[in-house]
């Protein structure tokens, strides 16, 4: 089954890459920014890689958000809540995946910051009649861009409470790992699911890779 999907922040590293391996699975993809102009060149960047028939365009947040059925919040944290709030009328009803990472970075290098509650958390309290999962927050912006081929050594997270939309965004995983992605718990687990970011950005640096993360011991789930 294929979908409307919003990629609000896809001007971004990570909504970028996220966008083409979803249009690349023949889904609708709108980028969406601030800047209309620039979804649309980026919409056209994404288009000439899959080089062949793609469902992509771009538009400003917030017709990108009202005219998709799934919204994929690909956002830096700072102006999160900002950005959320100014969306909440296109949001609402909608099912909202969330790959927010709350990050801190110091000399230390990035780590997850202590908060009241995650970023999709926040996202739900903010639009409560949406239905936010959380997912594909592990996975490497220039892995989703460069590598070819579905990233078969990852598995995709996902949290979240309605099992409806959990499972539609774990269908959406095989766009990007050709597998189901695996089912981690109430949406209350993205507070330890978005700060593991950092462990891996951590690891990149150590070992000059580009780490994700594939869960044992499950079977098989495609």
């Amino acid at each position: 089954m294929t979908h409307k999907i919003a990629v609000i922040g896809g001007t971004g590293p990570q909504g970028r890459g996220l966008a083409y391996r979803l249009a690349l699975a023949g889904h609708t993809v709108t980028i969406g920014s601030r800047d209309a102009a620039r979804a649309a060149e980026k919409a056209e960047e994404i288009a000439a890689k899959i080089g062949g028939p793609a469902a992509i365009g771009g538009a400003e947040n917030s017709v990108a958000a009202a005219t998709s059925d799934v919204i994929l919040l690909a956002v830096p944290w700072d102006g999160h809540a900002e950005l959320v709030t100014a969306l909440a009328a296109e949001l609402g009803g909608k099912t909202i995946i969330s790959c927010v990472n709350p990050l801190g970075f110091d000399q230390n290098g990035p780590y997850g910051l202590t908060l009241a509650e995650s970023a999709a958390e926040e996202a739900q309290r903010i639009v409560p009649d949406a239905t936010v999962v959380g997912a594909f927050h592990h996975v490497a912006a220039l892995s989703l861009w460069k590598t070819d081929g579905l990233l078969s050594h990852e598995d995709i997270l996902v949290c979240g409470d309605d099992l409806q939309a959990k499972e539609l965004v774990m269908d959406l995983a095989a766009a990007v790992t050709g597998k189901k992605g695996i089912d981690a718990g109430a949406l209350r687990l993205a507070r330890q699911l978005e700060p593991l970011t950092a462990v891996l950005i951590n690891i990149n640096k150590a070992y000059k890779t580009r780490s994700g993360l594939a869960i044992t011991g499950v079977g098989e789930h495609a």
